[in-house]
């Protein structure tokens, strides 16, 4: 077993885990590989330990590996901050955009979505910390967007997205990811059209997956986990 497919296994297990704490079903969490500066070689590696979800978080690099990688079945989502002017770029290749943080951005998306005569899957990003570094709309105008991506005909939206609190204390992660899951529920009890499906909660990472299972996560984004440390 090679290094990555034992990290894989190991963060599955604690998915697992946290998930039955939670009197939850494991299954209801997805594992998303988070693989920014991540060589294909090593993605694939990953592939071969049965991982097949990925997330890319700069459009340059989803471009650079995504050829490398199509005789792999796999689902690539771009999960950082997505400049309109790349979004021609990773039309190709992302089966859906976590960081949908504006109704600009939305509405260029599905109109470069109609130009390739598909659909695309979104998760809106909220900030729930408030941290300026942090991209996001805040909780309190989540609803507002969703009613907007709701309404473009070549968009579906899954969900909601967020990047925990930076903090030490356990109790401001877990406010901030339990936000989200207020947010989530809010869009889904609004009856705008195309919010009813939104009931995905992308969030978690390495360090404090745990925190966002137990507060309703269903993809937890992981990648130092099971990569190591990223290469600069």
């Amino acid at each position: 077993m090679t290094a990555i497919a034992a990290s894989i296994d190991q963060v599955r297990s604690r998915i697992a885990t946290a998930a039955r704490e939670a009197g939850r079903d494991p299954a209801e969490v997805q594992l998303l590989l988070a693989v920014k500066r991540v060589e294909a070689a090593r993605i694939r590696e990953a592939f071969d330990a049965g991982a097949t979800l990925i997330g890319q978080n700069r459009a340059q690099e989803l471009v650079a590996t995504e050829p490398d990688l199509v005789d792999v079945p796999h689902e690539t989502h771009v999960i950082g901050h997505l400049q309109s002017n790349k979004v021609n770029q990773v039309m190709r290749w992302a089966n859906c955009v976590q960081s949908v943080d504006s109704s600009k951005l939305a509405e260029r998306l599905d109109r470069a979505a109609a130009a390739r005569e598909r659909d695309l899957d979104v998760f809106i990003q909220v900030n729930t910390s408030g941290e300026e570094t942090k991209s996001g709309v805040p909780p309190e105008q989540a609803g507002e967007l969703a009613a907007v991506v709701g309404s473009l005909p070549h968009l579906h939206l899954r969900g909601l997205m967020t990047i925990g609190a930076n903090s030490p204390d356990p109790g401001e992660v877990r406010a901030s990811y339990t936000a989200l899951a207020h947010a989530r529920d809010a869009v889904v009890s609004s009856a705008d059209p195309g919010t009813g499906e939104a009931r995905e909660l992308s969030m978690g990472m390495s360090g404090d997956l745990e925190i966002a299972i137990a507060a309703g996560a269903t993809m937890v984004r992981v990648g130092t986990g099971v990569f190591g440390s990223r290469n600069t």
